[in-house]
């Protein structure tokens, strides 16, 4: 369902008109013609203000006359209009009704039949209602837009009012941001009016490109074409799905373009149409830091010795969500030694990754439970032997620990033969979107 767009309320029709003839309407319609020529041309050109030191100011008032079609409207007050009120804190749908002027026996309906209504109930201070009257205050219409993507509309029918509640259609308007990164990529992404749901898609869509915990650097550049979701009424609703991006990380450009083939799969492909997923995640946390990398030699700090430590450590707060880096199957989920509270999944392959030192594990998982890559699994502790709260991840070649950064992992199929003309077809003004960005950006350096 469309509405028209509210112009503003017809308050005018209640004002007293008086006829307005042929002779005055012309002369009012040259008269008015004066000023407004004289403040353009006062606009374009500052004047010298000892121009208007002697000028005397004296205050004038005419009668307003109407056109007689204004005459017609008074007469018939039943002529609907729209007309909106902004709810305030605090407020009711009866206080609401008495500003839109209802008459009570309307009023009194509409409240009986809308006793049950949960957008009644969540009236959020800020939010417009808009509704159809007529001057003599019956009420024809009211709608409201509530929660995310759903819409209260209140209709009057010869048996009375009918309610609806019903999710609306959400139109897509695309957005592009771009920002450089100084300190964090979440300083940047918040500087660059970039929403938080966002950056966590940019992070998500890179992981298997760019490793945010120790790649980083200041100076690093991109720029995000996404979504914003907007109701019938052009109200902002929510952010969708991130359309592309491109990341300059230590002067390597990354470049990502979301597609949907013929069959249903979606993803993000580079420009060449390969595939940007990865068998595995190279970090099982959104955003953290290394702690410990992978070496042959570290000093350990509960043994207070020297020995190798085959995993990565990632500090982070008690109950950081961890995530499966890879699609597998849970072989171990329990307490192991030095682990603390461990998770083991075998992946296909000779693929095997560990996750220690958890708080605690996922609701419902264990052994032989299926996980998807991206899935929380468990929640970062400091359980076995450890001094503070972080994630003792592994990556597990034949049973054999490898350092995660220097191992060549497998990638998902890239755009199918058949697809690559409607591929290069859809992303072409997306891909242009980028180079744009890129472009102002650079130009702004000059």
């Amino acid at each position: 369902m469309r509405f028209m767009p509210i112009r503003s309320k017809p308050r005018i029709l209640a004002q007293k008109t008086h006829r307005l003839t042929k002779k005055k309407l012309r002369w009012l319609i040259v008269l008015s013609t004066i000023p407004l020529f004289g403040f353009v041309t006062a606009f374009g050109i500052a004047p010298n203000k000892t121009l208007y030191q002697d000028i005397p100011i004296e205050e004038v008032v005419r009668d307003l006359y109407l056109p007689d079609v204004f005459l017609e409207l008074e007469a018939d007050s039943n002529q609907p209009f729209w007309q909106q009120e902004t709810i305030r804190r605090g407020d009711t749908a009866s206080a609401i009704l008495d500003r839109l002027n209802i008459n009570p026996q309307d009023k009194v309906e509409f409240m009986r039949a809308a006793r049950d209504s949960r957008a009644m109930r969540q009236l959020v201070p800020g939010k417009a209602i808009q509704a159809q009257t007529t001057a003599s205050g019956e009420l024809l219409t009211l709608r409201y837009f509530f929660g995310k993507e759903e819409l209260f509309l209140m209709e009057k029918t010869d048996n009375g009012f009918k309610l609806s509640e019903q999710t609306i259609e959400l139109e897509s308007q695309i957005q592009m941001k771009s920002g450089v990164v100084n300190s964090s990529l979440f300083g940047a992404t918040d500087k660059a009016g970039i929403p938080g749901n966002v950056a966590g898609q940019m992070i998500e869509i890179l992981a298997s490109e760019v490793d945010f915990h120790r790649d980083l650097r200041k100076g690093d550049r991109f720029t995000v074409v996404y979504e914003n979701l907007m109701n019938n009424d052009g109200e902002y609703t929510k952010t969708g799905k991130v359309l592309a991006i491109e990341f300059v990380n230590k002067g390597k450009m990354h470049q990502a373009i979301y597609f949907q083939s013929s069959s249903g799969d979606f993803g993000y492909y580079t420009p060449k149409g390969e595939s940007l997923r990865k068998a595995f995640l190279k970090a099982p946390l959104e955003f953290s830091r290394i702690s410990s990398g992978f070496t042959n030699a570290r000093f350990h700090p509960v043994l207070k010795e020297w020995r190798a430590h085959r995993g990565v450590d990632y500090a982070a707060p008690t109950g950081t969500p961890v995530k499966a880096t890879a699609n597998g199957t849970v072989s171990f989920a329990g307490n192991q030694r030095g682990y603390g509270k461990l998770i083991i999944v075998k992946h296909s392959g000779p693929y095997e990754t560990a996750y220690g030192h958890l708080s605690r594990f996922a609701s419902g998982l264990k052994n032989g439970a299926r996980v998807k890559q991206g899935d929380v699994i468990g929640y970062v502790g400091m359980t076995g032997m450890a001094t503070g709260p972080h994630l003792h991840y592994e990556l597990r070649v034949d049973g054999v620990q490898r350092d995660p950064s220097k191992v060549i992992l497998p990638t998902a199929s890239p755009i199918a033969k058949k697809d690559m003309p409607t591929f290069v077809s859809e992303t072409e003004s997306l891909i242009a979107r980028l180079e744009i960005m890129r472009n102002i950006h650079l130009a702004s350096l000059n």
